[in-house]
């Protein structure tokens, strides 16, 4: 009965022991695969968002209307004898002392 007591007791204790060893390491494996996920997945969308900016790209260097959108859109550029007119969205409010 004591021998069976004192092998349990020594099972239990190695047990321990080797759980203290190792825990730390076994949750650090686990948050570099967590993390290993996270990097794999903003990879994959900035793979996903470099294609389209390589397409992007292409239009802007061979399509002379995409060409010409971008300059009217973002530039503002008009042609010769064309009036731009710009149209604002909603009400703007004064500021009124009364």
């Amino acid at each position: 009965m004591l021998s069976t007591l004192r092998k349990s007791l020594w099972l239990f204790g190695f047990a321990v022991l080797l759980l203290i060893l190792f825990l730390p390491g076994y949750t650090k494996l686990q948050e570099s695969r967590a993390k290993n996920r996270r990097l794999e997945e903003k990879f994959h969308q900035m793979a996903i968002e470099n294609s389209l900016l390589q397409e992007e790209l292409k239009r802007v260097q061979n399509d002379p209307f995409y060409q010409e959108k971008i300059a009217r859109d973002k530039m503002g550029v008009v042609r010769k004898g064309e009036i731009p007119i710009k149209i604002f969205s909603g009400k703007k409010q004064e500021n009124r002392l009364w």
